[in-house]
């Protein structure tokens, strides 16, 4: 399946989750099992050899395509989520929203001192989300290789944000 058609499958939901969005919904293309196998062997091509040895999800998509995509790769997954979320002693990191702050928290045990990391979420729009992921994993000990997602809204310019990492995505609006 090639990118325009994965590109056909994403809905675009307007004035969601507030008026003036366009959200874009990826569930019609997880639903079909060739689409998501599709998303995930583009991933896995692009990651299998660079010795990757976690994958970090963000909550919440972001866990769809990690979790495959490491089990994929034979690789750790770690998760990144909202405060309280998770079970264990955490570490964090605040942020900066358009209004305001907001964080994130991971397991401090995460990773292995220079453990290689991969970052992965299924959009990149301001890159608020994706910096303060990168944050916590270098707190923990790991080294950010990459930070993947399956879209980029480039004129949110959130990959400005991560210029000191790599930052990869297949389909840019």
């Amino acid at each position: 399946m090639d990118l325009k058609a994965l590109e056909a499958m994403i809905r675009d939901v307007p004035d969601f989750p507030k008026p003036g969005i366009l959200f874009k919904d990826i569930t019609p293309l997880l639903q079909d099992g060739a689409a998501f196998a599709a998303v995930i062997d583009l991933f896995a091509e692009r990651y299998r050899d660079r010795g990757i040895e976690q994958v970090v999800g963000v909550e919440a998509r972001g866990f769809v395509f990690a979790a495959a995509l490491a089990k994929t790769i034979g690789a750790g997954l770690a998760l990144v989520r909202k405060p309280g979320k998770l079970p264990y002693q955490t570490i964090s990191e605040r942020y900066a929203l358009e209004y305001g702050t907001d964080c994130l928290e991971l397991h401090e045990d995460a990773f292995a001192q220079h453990q290689r990391a991969l970052i992965v979420d299924d959009l990149l729009a301001t890159g608020g989300t994706a910096a303060a992921t990168a944050a916590l994993v270098e707190k923990a000990g790991g080294q950010v290789v990459e930070i993947a997602f399956l879209i980029e809204l480039a004129f949110l310019q959130g990959r400005q944000r991560l210029a000191q990492y790599p930052v990869q995505s297949w389909l840019v609006y």
